[in-house]
């Protein structure tokens, strides 16, 4: 369920809040193969299911920056932000890969509204985020992501 904020007011009040759960979302061989063939990263244990099942993690496994690019379309599903003119990626403090995200794993996204501070023309928000995958103890990645909102 997202939360829908109209500008800037409205999302400085929301500091510090608990943006909650997006829906899982497979991830897929063919989601894997895809981002490979962007990246030009095609190790095989990424891309090579018969040769991944008897490497470390018994299956492909998604590359680490597929997952946190994955951040994004979940991120939009807890947040949206309308009344500004332009939202801009501005980048990440910290990001981890505790647990590998295996081929056919579902994942989500957990976020809290860490910070909002203005910047000129608009504000900059942080959000602390926690890539988790079904059944797993660890998480896929946990993140601290900064965006850009500008009036």
């Amino acid at each position: 369920m997202s939360i829908t904020v109209n500008g800037l007011d409205e999302l400085k009040k929301l500091a510090g809040s608990d943006l909650g759960t997006s829906e899982w979302i497979e991830v897929t061989q063919e989601r894997i193969d895809t981002f490979a063939d962007a990246t030009g990263d095609h190790q095989w244990i990424h891309v090579d299911p018969e040769r991944a099942k008897d490497g470390p993690f018994g299956a492909p496994i998604a590359h680490g920056y597929l997952t946190l690019s994955l951040f994004i379309p979940l991120f939009t599903e807890l947040l949206d932000v309308q009344g500004v003119t332009t939202k801009v990626n501005y980048g990440l403090n910290k990001v981890r890969f505790p647990s590998p995200v295996k081929v056919g794993s579902r994942i989500r996204l957990t976020a809290k509204l860490a910070e909002v501070e203005e910047v000129p023309g608009g504000v900059q928000i942080t959000v602390e985020g926690a890539i988790e995958i079904e059944g797993a103890a660890k998480p896929a990645a946990v993140l601290q992501s900064l965006s850009r909102f500008y009036a």
